[in-house]
């Protein structure tokens, strides 16, 4: 059995049949631990897809005859301010690292769909190169199990030739 790895500069073919279980066993944990992360990644980006599409949804909601209407606006997660709409079509836009933008509301809703769209694509691409690691780090485990299989299988023939010369002995 023969598997793919990724180089930057070039794609090496491993054939996995040739490593030893302890070869095989690192490498196991290395894409254990690479999943990790990758899971972690992908957690990430669904969070941020959801804020992104849940400030899509409040622009949204908007209607024209909110002005002046009084609102709570959020100073951190947990704690808000009372505050009133002064203007529905100029929004100040959070976009990162202690930037912000100033957009009307058509603007707005187009920039949190692109974002939201965006983030998918990301989660798109993770998502294909977990299933590809998925896919190898499963070989790695059948080639594994299948030498510790034999290894087990040799070491229970050996037992039993020892037994038969000891018995042989004995007589």
């Amino acid at each position: 059995m023969a598997a793919t790895a990724n180089n930057t500069a070039k794609t090496e073919m491993i054939d996995l049949t040739k490593l030893s279980p302890d070869q095989l066993m690192q490498i196991k944990q290395e894409f254990e631990q690479e999943m990790g992360s990758i899971q972690d990644s992908l957690s990430t980006l669904h969070g941020c897809k959801a804020k992104y599409a849940g400030s899509k949804d409040a622009l949204e909601s908007f209607q024209p005859d909110w002005e002046n209407r009084q609102i709570l606006v959020p100073l951190t997660s947990s704690m808000y301010v009372p505050g009133r709409i002064k203007d529905l079509n100029n929004f100040i836009i959070d976009i990162g690292t202690g930037y912000y933008i100033e957009k009307d509301l058509d603007g707005s809703k187009d920039y949190f769909k692109r974002r939201v769209e965006y983030v998918q694509e990301q989660i798109e691409k993770i998502e294909k190169i977990q299933l590809q690691k998925t896919r190898f780090l499963n070989c790695v485990i059948g080639v594994l199990e299948v030498k510790q299989a034999a290894a087990l299988k040799m070491t229970q023939q050996q037992l039993l030739q020892q037994q038969q010369q000891q018995q042989a002995q004995a007589k």
